[in-house]
C-alpha cells in the first residue's frame, strides 16, 4: 500500500435499510473501490451522515472498513464534531481500531475564533496520538480557518498534523496555503470540481464524493497530472465536470446517495434532517448520469 496521504480519497457513503447500516451495501462498496484502486477510503465524514451516526454504529462502522481493507487502502475516520469532549471519544474509538488517520472539521455553530482554533488542535494532539486532517469547509461550518493559523497549529504540534482538506472555495486563500505548507503534510482538495486546478498549485489529490460513483477515475486523472500528461487530465477533468457538479444541486449526500441507488449498489434512505430529493432535481441527475459509463451492481 502507499502510504503517502494523497491521490483519490472516497468520502464514502454510510448505506441504510430499514433505519439501521446497510453492511451488506457497504462491504460490497468496499470490494469496488478495492477493485478499482481508489486511493483511500474515509468513513464518517459528511458524506456519510456522521452526524446522525450513533457511537455504538460507529464502532461497528469503522471495525468493518477496518477489517475489510486492512492494508489495501488508507482509512480515514471522519471524527470531529462541534464539541472538543466527543470529538476525543471519536478518535479514542479510531485509535483503538487501529485507524491512524482522523479527520477533523471545523468546528460547527460554535465559531470559534482564529486563537480558539489554536488551542483546540493543540487540545486533541496533547490528549490523542492521532494523525489529524484538518478539514476547512466554512459554508458548512459558518467558520473559515486562515492559512496563518493552520501554519501556526503546524508549527505546535508537527507531529500530529498530516493534511488538509480545503473546501473554502477562495482560491487566494488556497494558493497560500500551499505557498506557505507545501512539503509539511498533505494538500487535498475538499472539492472535486477543484482537484485538477489545484493540483496546479501543488495539491496532492482530493477528498471526494465523485469517487463514490466513479471509482478509480480521479486516482488515473491524478497520476496523468503527475506523469506531465496536462493536456489528457484536463481533458478527464472537464469530461467529469458535469457529473461532478449535478452531484450537489442539493445538499450532499442526497444526489450522490440516490444516484447510487439508481446504480443498483444502495437503498434510496437518509436519516433526518435530509430526505430524499425533489423530483425535478433527481431527473436532471439521472439525465447527465445517463451519459457516463458508472458501475453497476452485480446481480
Amino acid at each position: 500500500m502507499n502510504n503517502k496521504l494523497n491521490g483519490e480519497i472516497c468520502a464514502i457513503v454510510t448505506p441504510f435499510k430499514d433505519g439501521k447500516i446497510d453492511f451488506d451495501s457497504f462491504g460490497k462498496l468496499l470490494d469496488l473501490h478495492l477493485e478499482k484502486g481508489t486511493n483511500g477510503i474515509l468513513v464518517l465524514g459528511t458524506t456519510g451522515e456522521a452526524p446522525t451516526v450513533d457511537i455504538e454504529e460507529r464502532k461497528e462502522l469503522l471495525k468493518f472498513a477496518k477489517e475489510k481493507i486492512k492494508d489495501r487502502a488508507f482509512l480515514i475516520a471522519g471524527v470531529g464534531t462541534n464539541d472538543g469532549k466527543k470529538t476525543l471519544k471519536y478518535a479514542e474509538i479510531a485509535l483503538d481500531l487501529g485507524i491512524d488517520y482522523h479527520l477533523v472539521v471545523i468546528p460547527y455553530y460554535n465559531k470559534p475564533t482564529q486563537h480558539n482554533l489554536v488551542d483546540y488542535f493543540v487540545f486533541l494532539a496533547k490528549n490523542t496520538n492521532a494523525r489529524i486532517i484538518i478539514y476547512n469547509v466554512p459554508g458548512r461550518t459558518g467558520t473559515n480557518i486562515l492559512p496563518e493559523t493552520i501554519a501556526k497549529i503546524y508549527e505546535k504540534i508537527p507531529e500530529n498534523i498530516a493534511g488538509i482538506k480545503e473546501a473554502s472555495k477562495n482560491l487566494d486563500q488556497m494558493m497560500k496555503i500551499a505557498n506557505m505548507c507545501k512539503g509539511k503534510f498533505a494538500l487535498l482538495s475538499g472539492d472535486d470540481s477543484w482537484t485538477f486546478p489545484l493540483l496546479s498549485l501543488g495539491y496532492e489529490g482530493v477528498i471526494s464524493v465523485y469517487s463514490n460513483v466513479n471509482p478509480g477515475y480521479l486516482r488515473k486523472m491524478i497520476e496523468t497530472f503527475e506523469k506531465g500528461n496536462i493536456e489528457e487530465a484536463r481533458r478527464m477533468h472537464f469530461s467529469a465536470l458535469p457529473l461532478m457538479n449535478v452531484l450537489f444541486i442539493e445538499t450532499n449526500p442526497l444526489p450522490v446517495k440516490t444516484l447510487l441507488s439508481h446504480l443498483g449498489w444502495i437503498e434510496e434512505e437518509f436519516r433526518y434532517p435530509l430526505g430524499k430529493m425533489q423530483k425535478e432535481n433527481k431527473e436532471k441527475l439521472l439525465k447527465i448520469a445517463e451519459k457516463y459509463n458508472l458501475p453497476v451492481i452485480k446481480k
